[in-house]
């Protein structure tokens, strides 16, 4: 089996083929196989898997008997070796570990120059030449080797037109080439050729190719690398939809889906930072635990998987302060740590990370061994990045931002040697003209005044001075720090006037207060510790015997605490609708303005000074309760009516002051509602949202469910309920929207015409008052523990589907969309697309990602998109869950049947999960073949066609449908009744005895709802006779044993 696989070749071959286009194929076919067999260096294996093609190719030319049929097996034998291979021929060939790169490349280029002219092996010469050059690159770094390898690869296209079994290869590779050397020089039409290339192999890769899946994984990341450089949304956009589309072809159990998993995370974070849809966030957690999951101890990239969904936990704990991410980041970093050992080329990475999230500990819980730690931590992830690094400057900041915060907090006894130096590495290293230099001279000042304050250096003060006066060089006017700059200047001119009064000093102090009070507005809270600092100067200027308070220490760290507060707004409303009611003004307002409100209050005065006086470690939390106590906001549930106000008649006006016809007066009324329950914010759907934006409609349908869960109080509008009649009746209850409305939000209170409570309830949510749910119970067919406690997911799938049956929208396809927050779902909504794919594309997610098998549970007329989908939602509103006692088995449990059921249960429960993908369901089901059909009889008044069927295991039934069965369906064989399967459903048992097979026995004797299918060509199967339930029945306990899992192909 070892020996040379040319000895299994027929030496004379060519005089057994009888056609030029055998040769041919068969010329090629010994080629590639003697092109690989003499220098395969590879494990027996990987041996294996690159010939075994070619050798069935060759044995097929080779018989005596050489049909059409066989060619075309040959051929396509030989194309999927090329496809496959093209990309790794030169890993294959000759493995780096084994053979030098020079030696590669010049092997190759004798390979090519010894192609006579004309030859049909010249354009695989070039592509080898071409993956070698491209290989040497990646270790020495000479673009000449990369020019090369491009214009090789233009040439080896030319030679592989259109139709080529390996132009998808060959595009494929110049498109990494151009991709490499974008890298390297910059150069913005490498990356869009790239684009444009791998976009072109992509099309030569249809739905159902092999290599589909690498062409879109491909193809993503290079619009993905594009999106970096321009920052268009729609790159991004792209990128994560090709990366979904890869991933759906990655199932569980593929090699490579943990890198779709990881890339499609890595997009959703990048259109986080983007846009602020926290649920970006949230998906980009679970995919990056998915891919960890996939990534067990000893796969070589665990450590990424581990070291990102870190970095993921902490950006979320910046968002909510919940301590539980922090616990994990900390933990996942270790690990990550633990598998990236010294030499490890990521090991300052983890170092960094680490240290990052303990540092964060610190200012929550202020365990001072989490600050000495990183501190340890950044020390030695600078060790490993030496000036000249690309990370260096980095380290060094981080290094010193945590020194400096332990002198200030006074837990560390470190000297202020440390950071003050450490700063000044950094400034040696950054050029002139580098964003970061004014913020990092800016915290090189701060360093130097903290330790003017600790000795009365007085050389630190002036240090500080010229450096400020630097970082004031690098704000021009416009610059939206030079106020904070000039002030700060300020300050530190102050500061050297007390210490030697310097009239020039304090002339020039109070000159930069001036101008900083030109450039801030009065309403802004810089502008009053400006006035002061403004007064207090020419206090002493013209009156130096009046004592002054030295505040210069505190402003500085006022002007800092505003920075903070003001981020912790920023990411506080990220969370929120971009748009808000002020209740008060009845003006809208965008997130700048919401923040200029906050500045501007008593509630951010207040916190200024309890963050003044308040422990430090205390300090984040009582930020995050302010801000979050201070934009809680009420959200509208109503029933559309005319002339709703929209964004762009709202805009810049108080609704307070417009008209009260029509929907305005509705619009009022609410924000008044929501103003008389204490709350300053107030969101509706009418003029919150700018339709006239897809990327604002998108975000918003996307983000409904989590804000009205957010909101804190929801406050429903039942426009036909006077106060004496029963909401029942309301047609607000069969609104598609509002069954989210309802559901997501915690607190509810309903209003009826006239705006006031319904039946005068007083209670501050009507979700706890018993009786209200009681009706809402009746209204809706929901049972109260949905109603008061709902959580979104996709358990029991078919339930929340028939919540929706009887409710509609204006939009057709709306009523798929309004489901996405139900299921916790996050899909394009796509406008314009027809109400059956909208309802299809959900209930493929439903299937696809969590194999769920009841919403295949309907009665109605198919849908256009699959046959197994209803076209419409109604048709779930009845439940077709066949009764299961009608008939009992004939025969009972006996001893004798155990191994016959033990074999059966292991058959079950052992079944592959279902799967949607390119319109087609992969559907595991228990088959039961229609052995007889015949037609009962017909009513032409009813249009009634009565059909007996006889399945093999089943009772005999009677199905009863509109329209007659054709002549393909009546046709022996062609109909299989089906039990779709899954194996959650039967529950898990560790050892089946008498009792539990006896369970079992029954469970899967009652009588089922089943399909009926029509096969297809190819193998394929299709659903008919959907407009009737359709209820089977085992015959008895043998046809129950003798049944199995069979997986269907279903269009």
């Amino acid at each position: 089996m070892g020996g040379n696989p040319m000895l299994l070749v027929d030496p004379h071959p060519l005089a057994r083929t009888q056609t030029s286009a055998n040769r041919q194929l068969l010329s090629n076919c010994l080629y590639e196989l003697e092109l690989v067999h003499p220098s395969v260096k590879s494990p027996p294996d990987h041996r294996c898997a690159i010939c075994i093609d070619l050798r069935v190719a060759v044995s097929t030319l080779h018989s005596d008997r050489n049909p059409a049929s066989l060619f075309s097996v040959a051929d396509r034998l030989l194309s999927f070796f090329l496809v496959s291979n093209d990309n790794n021929r030169i890993h294959c060939v000759y493995p780096p570990h084994s053979t030098d790169s020079m030696d590669d490349v010049s092997h190759k280029r004798a390979d090519l120059d010894s192609c006579p002219p004309g030859s049909n092996r010249k354009d695989v010469a070039l592509f080898d030449l071409a993956v070698a050059l491209r290989i040497r690159f990646t270790k020495g770094r000479k673009l000449g080797d990369l020019d090369e390898a491009i214009t090789l690869l233009r040439e080896v296209l030319e030679l592989r037109p259109s139709g080529h079994h390996a132009r998808p290869s060959s595009l494929q590779e110049l498109a990494l080439c151009l991709l490499s050397r974008y890298d390297s020089q910059g150069a913005v039409a490498d990356v869009e050729e790239a684009v444009t290339f791998a976009r072109a192999a992509l099309e030569l890769r249809p739905p159902g190719h092999p290599d589909r899946a690498v062409s879109l994984y491909d193809l993503a990341c290079n619009l993905w690398r594009r999106f970096q450089k321009h920052a268009q949304m729609y790159d991004l956009e792209e990128a994560l939809e090709l990366h979904r589309a890869a991933l759906k072809l990655r199932p569980y159990g593929h090699p490579d889906r943990s890198s779709s998993l990881q890339e499609v995370s890595l997009c959703l974070l990048n259109r986080y930072d983007s846009q602020g849809a926290v649920a970006d966030l949230e998906e980009a957690v679970a995919l990056g635990r998915a891919a960890l999951e996939l990534r067990l101890p000893g796969h070589p990239n665990r450590a990424v998987s581990l070291y990102d969904l870190a970095c993921k936990l902490w950006r979320r704990f910046r968002i909510h302060v919940r301590m539980y991410d922090l616990e994990e980041a900390i933990e996942l970093h270790r690990a990550a740590l633990e598998l990236r050992p010294s030499g490890h080329r990521d090991r300052p990475l983890s170092l960094r990370g680490l240290a990052l999230c303990l540092s964060d500990r610190y200012d929550i819980q202020g365990a001072v061994a989490d600050l000495q730690e990183a501190v340890t931590l950044a020390h030695a992830a600078l060790e490993l990045c030496p000036p000249g690094h690309l990370h260096h400057g980095l380290s060094v900041n981080c290094l010193a931002d945590y020194i400096r915060k332990g002198f200030q907090q006074r837990t560390l006894l470190h000297d202020l040697e440390d950071p003050v130096g450490l700063r000044r590495a950094v400034l040696e290293l950054l050029p002139s003209g580098h964003p970061d230099r004014p913020s990092l001279l800016r915290s090189l000042v701060l360093c130097l005044l903290d330790r003017y304050d600790n000795r009365g250096v007085v050389g630190d003060l002036e240090e500080a001075i010229t450096l400020q006066r630097a970082a004031l060089d690098l704000c021009p006017p416009s610059h939206p720090s030079r106020a904070s700059s000039l002030h700060e200047l300020a300050q530190c001119l102050a500061k050297h006037f007390r210490h030697q009064p310097i009239a020039a000093d304090l002339n020039e102090a109070i000159a930069l207060e001036q101008e900083v009070l030109q450039l801030l507005a009065p309403e802004d809270p810089s502008y009053d510790i400006s006035r002061r600092c403004f007064t207090t100067y020419v206090q002493m200027k013209i009156g130096p015997q009046v004592p002054i308070t030295p505040s210069s220490a505190q402003d500085v760290q006022r002007f800092d605490l505003n920075q903070i507060i003001r981020g912790f707004a920023s990411e506080t409303l990220k969370l929120m609708p971009t748009r808000l009611v002020h209740t008060h003004t009845g003006v809208l307002c965008n997130r700048d303005a919401q923040i200029s409100h906050f500045m501007r209050s008593q509630q951010f005065s207040q916190l200024l000074s309890s963050c003044r006086t308040c422990p430090s470690d205390q300090r984040t939390k009582l930020i995050h309760t302010t801000i979050s106590g201070y934009f809680q906001f009420v959200t509208f549930s109503h029933r559309w009516g005319v002339k709703e106000p929209l964004l762009r008649d709202v805009e810049g006006h108080s609704i307070y002051g417009m008209s009260s016809e029509g929907g305005f007066g509705k619009l009022q009324a609410f924000c008044l509602r929501a103003c008389e329950q204490g709350y300053l914010w107030a969101w509706s759907d009418t003029c919150c949202i700018d339709k006239d934006s897809s990327a604002d409609l998108q975000e918003a349908i996307g983000s409904m469910f989590a804000w009205y869960r957010r909101s804190a109080l929801t406050i429903v509008h039942l426009s036909d309920v006077s106060n004496a009649n029963s909401f029942g009746s309301s047609e607000w209850f069969t609104r598609g929207w509002t069954l989210q409305e309802l559901l997501a939000p915690k607190t509810v209170l309903f209003y009826t015409q006239d705006w006031s409570l319904y039946k005068n309830l007083s209670c501050s949510n009507h979700k706890t008052d018993i009786n209200v749910v009681e009706e809402l119970e009746i209204a809706t067919s929901i049972e109260s523990r949905f109603l008061t406690d709902f959580s979104p997911s996709t358990n029991d799938a078919r339930s929340r589907l028939q919540w929706a049956s009887l409710r509609c929208t204006t939009r057709p396809e709306d009523i798929a969309y309004s489901l996405f927050g139900i299921f916790d779902l996050h899909l394009p909504v796509l406008y314009g697309e027809s109400a059956e794919r909208a309802l299809g594309r959900l209930l493929a997610e439903l299937i696809s990602r969590f194999g769920d098998i009841s919403v295949l549970n309907w009665v109605g007329e198919a849908s256009p998109f699959h046959s197994c989908f209803p076209a419409h939602i109604t048709s779930y509103h009845t439940l077709p869950f066949p009764g299961t006692d009608e008939h009992p088995l004939s025969m009972s449990w006996q001893p004798s049947l155990s191994p016959a059921l033990r074999d059966q249960y292991r058959s079950l429960t052992e079944s592959p999960l279902p799967q949607f993908t390119n319109r087609r369901l992969t559907l595991p089901c228990i088959t039961h073949r229609v052995t007889a059909i015949q037609l009962q009889g017909e009513e032409s008044r009813v249009l009634s066609n009565k059909y007996k069927l006889q399945a093999s295991g089943l009772r005999a039934l009677e199905i009863t449908l509109s329209d007659k069965l054709d002549d393909a369906a009546m046709r022996q064989g062609a109909l299989q009744l089906v039990r779709p399967w899954h194996s959650k459903l039967l529950s898990p048992l560790v050892e089946l005895d008498a009792t539990s097979e006896m369970q079992l026995l029954s469970t899967l004797g009652k009588p089922f709802h089943a399909l009926l299918l029509i096969q297809l060509p190819h193998n394929e199967y299709k659903r008919i006779a959907s407009s009737t339930l359709i209820v089977a029945e085992p015959v008895d306990s043998d046809s129950v044993l003798q049944s199995r899992v069979t997986t269907l192909n279903i269009v």
